[in-house]
């Protein structure tokens, strides 16, 4: 399989986005959005992935948050879709149950180029630093969308508000490695439709 590397440039009046994302890397970041618990969830998300992730954001922060979140997730969807082509050879399906202390975190994916987000996580506090909680729904909405992905997250125990967001990027990170993995015994996509 060729390395399969995205780079996309997105520029609005509310967000100037460049990320480079290879599905086949060994987990290397480099991220800058302004928002350092975001910066740490993504780079949790890339290294448990085994992603090499590159990512400049510069958002309207004195807003809020939320364009910053929301528009890093289009991007990302985006790269991921982009990067895996026409998803020859893919497992296409990945699911990875991640304990965090307290904490169990659930993520199953597939890529099915249908887009839809089951989020259950219910945090207790409304900001981790300067990220809005509410915000991390919409990242994976926006994510799920943008690549065409059946995405399914729950948190099925927590506790503390940083181990629940750490463990969904985290399991995130590793469902999607392994539904991006080669199946050597298929050649096509893993559809009975002939296509994804």
């Amino acid at each position: 399989m060729k390395k399969r590397i995205a780079k996309i440039e997105r520029k609005t009046k509310e967000t100037d986005i460049k990320l480079t994302i290879n599905l086949d890397g060994d987990g290397k970041t480099d991220i800058q959005t302004g928002v350092g618990f975001f910066d740490h969830m993504l780079d949790g998300f890339a290294r448990h992935g085994l992603f090499d992730l590159e990512l400049s954001v510069k958002g309207d922060l004195n807003v809020d948050c939320h364009h910053t979140i929301e528009d890093t997730g289009i991007v990302l969807g985006k790269a991921i879709a982009e990067a895996l082509g026409e998803k020859k050879g893919i497992k296409r399906y990945g699911s990875f149950m991640l304990p965090m202390d307290e904490t169990l975190a659930l993520c199953a994916i597939d890529l099915s180029g249908r887009p839809y987000l089951n989020f259950q996580a219910d945090f207790t506090v409304e900001k981790l630093e300067e990220f809005d909680t509410e915000m991390f729904r919409e990242f994976f909405y926006a994510v799920s969308y943008s690549a065409g992905m059946n995405l399914h997250l729950k948190i099925m125990d927590g506790g503390n508000n940083h181990h629940m967001a750490e463990a969904l990027f985290k399991a995130f990170g590793k469902a999607l490695d392994m539904a991006t993995m080669e199946e050597p015994r298929m050649k096509d996509v893993w559809s009975t439709k002939g296509s994804l």
